[in-house]
């Protein structure tokens, strides 16, 4: 009897162990929502009367790195992330805060050398717009992709996304930096690009023009995307 008794406990035992373990669900139910970071949505459902709808709902934990300050830049955030290597973030964020630095030094020289008040008022002394401006005049329409049809492997223009035109622009920007002589520290580099490119010059500018001529050359096989 008692041997009986110790078999089955062995067994039950056994068994426990060899159990393939349950995936567990996230600490958050499917009822929670997202919460909402950005100060103008917030005021957007407020004057709207949805805010009181979801003000018993319970919400998720908002990431360590999202904030509704008024100092918060998520192109900016992302472009730090962009610039850091090797999780040394502040040491990223040291550098893109001294080519902040530079370009409103270069930008301040140019006001005040500037004759006329028309001259003043175009030019741009937040480092910040300067950077959105750059971006903006670096983002591709379009990107290639090989597609293979008959054994031929053609360069098919197709439409690019908005999230990964700005990862290429700034990918660009940054690459820009790098290849410049390395006698010239990084904050420097950084401002030269970015002035240049707010101006929609410089050499980011002109890759972009020579993607989309690329693009415009291979036009023919834009139906290989669909076929």
């Amino acid at each position: 009897m008692l041997r009986k008794l110790a078999s089955g406990i062995l067994q039950r035992h056994t068994a426990a162990q060899c159990a393939v373990p349950v995936a567990r669900m996230s600490q958050y139910g499917p009822h929670f929502i997202q919460p909402i970071i950005d100060k103008q949505k917030i005021d957007a459902l407020q004057e709207s009367g949805d805010l009181s709808k979801i003000s018993h709902v319970p919400i998720k934990a908002a990431l360590n790195n999202q904030t509704s300050s008024v100092f918060y830049d998520p192109l900016v955030s992302q472009f730090t992330n962009y610039v850091m290597k090797q999780g040394n973030k502040a040491l990223a964020r040291e550098l893109v805060e001294k080519g902040f630095e530079n370009i409103k030094r270069l930008q301040l020289e140019r006001y005040h050398l500037a004759e006329t008040e028309e001259e003043k008022a175009k030019i741009e002394l937040n480092p910040r717009k300067l950077l959105h401006q750059a971006v903006e005049n670096c983002r591709p329409l379009l990107q290639l992709t090989p597609i293979k049809r008959g054994g031929v492997r053609y360069q098919v223009p197709v439409p690019i996304t908005e999230k990964r035109s700005y990862f290429v622009a700034m990918k660009w920007l940054l690459e820009a930096v790098r290849e410049k002589e390395r006698t010239v520290h990084f904050p420097e580099k950084m401002a030269w690009e970015i002035l240049d490119a707010a101006a929609n010059q410089g050499k980011v500018v002109k890759r972009k023009h020579e993607l989309h001529r690329q693009c415009e050359a291979n036009r023919a096989y834009a139906h290989y995307r669909w076929s």
